[in-house]
This record gives structure tokens, C-alpha cells and sequence, in this order.
């Protein structure tokens, strides 16, 4: 019987690995450390060296003091590697955020597939894969001939773990320009630019891949080798105990470096590229219309070290005509409002930290809903990762929204719904509904119909 999953949970932000007791969707143990990246390479890219090395320290400590019945890997998108027939990186795995990309996005958009077949905007830097792959097959012709193998972010893991070469549907699907999520195949531009024998088949999150390689068993301290189970994109992963769950229409608001919102069973929408909203897929294969913008990003940019006290929101609510308020955007291209120059407008931006940080958390839970609205979201919402417990950006996004917002114990948001594919819990995850006094529900509401205007005025 498998109870104990270790999820190797890679963030753009932050390496975590988490162990799962799937029997009562709760995480026994997480270990943590900022994510690495490579300085020395010839451009900007990940240091999966130094991420080996964390995840391994991370599974032998965990398995010296539990049980570790599997394994399995979920991560951030945007990211994947080329392999050689050796299995070792043809070139190094591009940094998302590397504006490389950018020297040469105007020959790239000439190939690149319509929005309507992949559900996947033009985005900056190498937020496409796509980009990324054409240019470093410009860029570097040669160590690009010596790939053998592309392989999304957690397949790489997978691979490393296993020695099995696969994708999963959740990542390839992901705003990489490589797949089409209502045909169900890789999309045009692989065989228009001759990738086709790079890609190894497409299985979906949950199933097994492989037993843990000797070489890794030993340095873990295991008795014997353990399954290891296909991977996912981690935003996905926090929408699997809902696609679990009995709810028929509902939405999931995936908190880190991005959020990220998905609505199943909303209201139908035409997605709108240039709001960067996307078709994802979801671990059963289904289409997910979904929104985000780099809200865990422009958190850190502003200086939010920790929750907002509750005496700043109640100061800031108390000015009624011209309180402080934040614009977007301060990631430019992502996001509702790409386009947008972010700044600050209203009385009392000026006073403390902690006044201004209760205006942050109040703007992040506002252009969560404005994201949202562009997919159609309906139902109940569940708020996944560190902004869960946020009290002010949860009671914001209650008011604004006019519907139950439900915010989950979990610390990772994405692990124990990885483990979940492998193991269904006896209980569900457990989540508390945000509760709202009338008074201070009026006083949100008024304040993000002030927000809603003055946006309005400002990207005009």
C-alpha cells in the first residue's frame, strides 16, 4: 500500500520537497530552500546541479526518519530540457524570465501556432517553450543537433529519477506553443521546424513511470527501490483534489511567484490572449480556462515581508474618498494589464510599511479577481499556497467576488494534490470557508468599486 509520497516540488521561487500522507492529504514534513540558478552559464539558466543536490539531502532526511512508500515531481512551467542519448543536458534549461528570447521573437512569431489552436499567448522571454527551443537551435546549432530528448520541467526529474523518457500532459500543454489541448496533439510547429523526433510520448499525471534507479536508492539509504509516478505542472496539481471532490462548477486560485486562477464549469468565455489568459489541461486531460498574472513576484517587488496587520486595514478602510491604492502592472507583459506603467495613487502612501502593505494585499486580491472575470469563474473559489493565509487578500477576494472563498492548510498548495494522483486520501483535504462581518464586507466592497475606477482612468 502506498500512504507516504515524497513530491519533489520545484517553484521558480523556491525548491521544496514534501512528504504526503495521503491518507489524510496532509504533509508530514517540508523541506524548503530558495531555487537555484546557474550564474556561469553562457545565459541565464537553472542550476539543476545544485537542485540535485538539495533533493537529495531532502529524501535521505526524510526517508532516515519515515516511511517513503513513492515518489513524484511537480513543478513551475515555462521550463524544459534537452537530453542527449547519455541523458545528460544538451544545453542548459533555460531561465523563463531570460529576455534572450526577445532578439529574435519577430522570426519565431512567424511559425509560431494561432492562439485559437493552442491556447497559448505570445509571452515575453521564454514563457513559451517554443521560443526558447527556436532560439537556442539558432543560437547554438550544434549542441542542439546533440538532443536527443525534450523533456518538460518534471519529466526531467522523472528521467532522472527513473531513467524513462516521457512528457506529461499538464506541461506540454502549458503556454509552450507545442501542444493543442482541444486535438489532443503536439501542435504544427513541431514538425514545421523539424522537432518531431525530439518528443517522446505524452502520458498523464498519476501514472507510474518507473522504479527509483540503484544509483539513487543507495545515496537515499532505502532498502530497496521505490515507484516513482509521472509528474505535473504544479498549479494543476492544486486542482486535483477538487477535479476529486463532488463540486461540478468551481474555481482554484494557485498562489506563489504566479497566480494563477482555473475555472471549471464557469461561464463561457472567449479567452483573450492579450489578458494572458490560457488553455491548460488538467490531469484528466481536460481543457482549463485559466488566468494569471506574477502576483507572488510583485509581492516580493513591493517589499510584503509578511501578513499586513490588522489595525493598518482598518486605517486604510477608514479613508473614504482617496485611500492608498496600487495599479498594475509591475511584472510588464504579464498579466489582465500587460501594457500598464504600476504606481501608486491615493492619501497615505507615505505612512508606515505596514499601511501600505494591507493596500498590496488588498490590489493582489483585486487583480486576482480581475483575472477571473476573464475566464468565466463561477462556484465556489479555493485558494491554494502562501496567500491562503493572507487574511486581507482572502476577505478582498470574498467581498469582491460575491462568493464563498475557501482557503486550504496546506503549506506547499501543489503536494499533497501530486500525491493525491497516486493515492486517494480516506478524507479530503481540509479547507475553511472566510468569514466576513457585514461592516468590514461593505467597506472591501467600497473600496475595490474606488480600485475598479480608478483602473479605469489608469490604462486607458
Amino acid at each position: 500500500m502506498i500512504r507516504y509520497v515524497a513530491v519533489i516540488d520545484l517553484g521558480k521561487t523556491n525548491s521544496k520537497v514534501a512528504l504526503v500522507d495521503t491518507q489524510t492529504a496532509e504533509e508530514v514534513n517540508v523541506v524548503t530552500q530558495p531555487s537555484a540558478l546557474n550564474t556561469t552559464s553562457a545565459y541565464p539558466s537553472l542550476d539543476h546541479q545544485a537542485i540535485k543536490a538539495f533533493v537529495i539531502d531532502s529524501l535521505a532526511g526524510l526517508a532516515a526518519k519515515h516511511s517513503l512508500d513513492a515518489i513524484t515531481v511537480a513543478t513551475h512551467g515555462a521550463t524544459a530540457a534537452l537530453i542527449d542519448a547519455a541523458g545528460e543536458l544538451a544545453l542548459p534549461v533555460v531561465d523563463y524570465e531570460a529576455q534572450e528570447m526577445d532578439t529574435l521573437r519577430a522570426e519565431y512569431d512567424k511559425h509560431r501556432p494561432h492562439f485559437k489552436d493552442t491556447g497559448s499567448p505570445a509571452l515575453p522571454g521564454g514563457l513559451n517553450i517554443g521560443a526558447q527551443l527556436y532560439w537556442q537551435q539558432s543560437i547554438y546549432p550544434a549542441q542542439f543537433a546533440k538532443a536527443t530528448t525534450f523533456l518538460t520541467w518534471p519529466q526531467y526529474w522523472v528521467h532522472w529519477l527513473t531513467g524513462k523518457r516521457h512528457n506529461d500532459i499538464t506541461s506540454i500543454a502549458g503556454h509552450t506553443d507545442l501542444y493543442e489541448p482541444r486535438t489532443k496533439r503536439y501542435s504544427s510547429l513541431i514538425n514545421d521546424m523539424g522537432w518531431t523526433s525530439l518528443m517522446p510520448p505524452v502520458t498523464h499525471p498519476g501514472e507510474l513511470s518507473g522504479a527509483l534507479v540503484e544509483p539513487l536508492v543507495k545515496k537515499l539509504g532505502l532498502r530497496q527501490s521505490i515507484p516513482v509516478y509521472t509528474g505535473i505542472h504544479d498549479s494543476n496539481a492544486s486542482l486535483v483534489p477538487h477535479l476529486l471532490s463532488e463540486h461540478e462548477t468551481f474555481s482554484v486560485v494557485s498562489t506563489g511567484t504566479w497566480v494563477i486562477a482555473m475555472a471549471i464549469g464557469g461561464e463561457p468565455v472567449e479567452l483573450d490572449e492579450t489578458k494572458d489568459t490560457v488553455l491548460n489541461v488538467n490531469a484528466r486531460g481536460e481543457c482549463v480556462p485559466s488566468a494569471r498574472y506574477m502576483g507572488g513576484r510583485e509581492r516580493d517587488l513591493l517589499g510584503v515581508s509578511s501578513s499586513a496587520s490588522e489595525d493598518a486595514l482598518v486605517e486604510l478602510l477608514s479613508i473614504r474618498s482617496d485611500p492608498a491604492m496600487h495599479m498594475p502592472a509591475i511584472v510588464p507583459g504579464t498579466g489582465p494589464y500587460p501594457n500598464a506603467t504600476a504606481c501608486w495613487v491615493g492619501t497615505g502612501v507615505e505612512q508606515s510599511k505596514a499601511f501600505r502593505d494591507s493596500a498590496i494585499a488588498l490590489y493582489l486580491a483585486l487583480m486576482t479577481h480581475e483575472s477571473m472575470q476573464c475566464i468565466g469563474s463561477a462556484g465556489p473559489t479555493f485558494v491554494e499556497g502562501p496567500l491562503a493565509h493572507d487574511d486581507q487578500f482572502v476577505q478582498m477576494l470574498a467581498a469582491v467576488s460575491t462568493r464563498p472563498v475557501y482557503i486550504s492548510a496546506s503549506q506547499t498548495g501543489t503536494s499533497v494534490g501530486a500525491a493525491m494522483l497516486i493515492s486517494p486520501p480516506l478524507k479530503p483535504p481540509a479547507y475553511e470557508l472566510v468569514s466576513l462581518a457585514s461592516d468590514r464586507r461593505h467597506e472591501l466592497v467600497r473600496y475595490a468599486t474606488l480600485w475598479q475606477q480608478r483602473l479605469h482612468d489608469h490604462i486607458k
